[in-house]
């Protein structure tokens, strides 16, 4: 288009040459003459309007020309103003996204198994790289910022008899008093020779049959006795385990010196994990169970990730009042994120048009702007040519 205005002023000049030299002669010359002068004219000077907006025309620095590569700044300026005041507006924008659900296209999407397992795939496999980046001092930051002081305000006592209240509830743990009294007879029955020899060994003058008499008849005893309290669920003795269990839960929960030495055990505990170097064992080990976990074709993160967003995904999208909570919630968010940050985003942008070369500024402008370019030269050509041949009709007029 740039050859074709230009070709067409060429043109112009050309039938302005050729009605000088054959005017003299051919009288009607006169029309033509006065079309291709004037179309000159309209040519040169629309050129010149179109080059003097991105450069010097000619390479000459007249005044008020390369209006655009000159006035850079001052254009970057107004144009990140006019996309903050016109585009990054609150009510624009949180208008334009309150026309949307975006929960429910957001939950309908994840309910369909595969597009959460491509999000799961992504973040397996992004774990491997994401744990090589962080190292051992990074760990124990986290741990000495986030785990260990809220871990040192546990109360270790009163968790524990909290534990065992639940578990003594509607008589929870007698499975396991039972399994302990059968393991308890099975270590008497298994361990009877053992029993001898300790036995023999603190009593020194006492033949050993007396001796071998007197265990089997304690082991008998004690064997006779689990057996009787593990056939009989009303057995004082049970009766005696839940009364001191009871009574130990209570005093973890309420009793001072229980209290206090459970803080000062945690203490110890915290104290030895500081000092034993562990932030790093943590971290090799954490680090070969994902890459492991990530490489099988069975990863249990990925199925673990998948079937949570899977759930996610079509409990959003069955529960309407759901879906409103979190339309607004992330409406406010945007607000708030337009409010923070739309002066930074047009800072952004006048930055990124003032940090381009002034020559390359207009050749994009200029090259985005395109054709209507050049149909302001042609169309000046043609313009230029019509008002200067009326314009010789009337100076005949006026004339005759």
């Amino acid at each position: 288009m740039r050859i074709t205005a230009t070709c067409l002023l060429a043109a112009m000049v050309a039938l302005l040459l050729a009605c000088v030299a054959w005017q003299p002669e051919f009288s009607w010359l006169a029309w033509p003459r006065a079309f291709s002068e004037a179309g000159a004219v309209g040519a040169i000077a629309d050129w010149y309007a179109v080059v003097a907006l991105f450069r010097h025309p000619l390479g000459l620095a007249i005044p008020h020309t390369a209006i655009i590569p000159r006035n850079q700044a001052r254009i970057a300026e107004s144009l990140g103003d006019f996309i903050e005041k016109h585009f990054l507006t609150p009510d624009l924008i949180v208008g334009r996204l309150s026309e949307h659900n975006a929960a429910r296209a957001l939950s309908a999407w994840l309910a369909h198994r595969e597009n959460s397992a491509e999000i799961a795939s992504g973040i397996v496999d992004s774990l491997p790289r994401l744990l090589e980046r962080i190292d051992e001092s990074d760990v124990a930051s986290c741990f000495e910022r986030f785990v260990l002081p809220q871990l040192a305000r546990v109360d270790v006592s009163r968790m524990a008899g909290q534990a065992m209240q639940v578990m003594t509830e509607g008589g929870r743990h007698r499975p396991l008093l039972d399994r302990g009294l059968t393991v308890v007879e099975r270590w008497l029955t298994a361990n009877v020779d053992l029993i001898k020899a300790k036995f023999s060994e603190a009593s020194r003058f006492t033949p050993a049959p007396l001796d071998a008499y007197i265990v089997n008849k304690f082991v008998e005893g004690i064997v006779a006795l689990i057996r009787e309290v593990a056939a009989s669920p009303d057995h004082e003795l049970r009766r005696q385990f839940d009364d001191a269990i009871a009574t130990l839960s209570f005093k973890l929960q309420d009793d001072a010196g229980p209290r206090r030495f459970g803080r000062l055990l945690l203490r110890d505990c915290i104290r030895h994990f500081r000092d034993g170097a562990y932030y790093g064992v943590l971290l090799d080990r954490a680090r070969a169970r994902l890459v492991a976990d990530a490489a099988s074709e069975t990863s249990v993160v990925h199925a673990l990730i998948e079937d949570a967003l899977v759930s996610l995904g079509k409990g959003v999208a069955s529960e309407p009042s759901l879906q409103v909570k979190l339309n607004g919630w992330w409406l406010d968010i945007a607000e708030g994120l337009v409010l923070r940050y739309r002066h930074r985003l047009s800072g952004l942008i006048a930055d990124v048009v003032k940090g381009w070369d002034a020559r390359e500024v207009g050749a994009k402008i200029e090259a985005e702007i395109g054709r209507d370019l050049q149909f302001i030269r042609i169309n000046g050509t043609f313009v230029g040519g019509i008002a200067g041949v009326l314009i010789h009709l009337c100076v005949l007029g006026v004339a005759r």
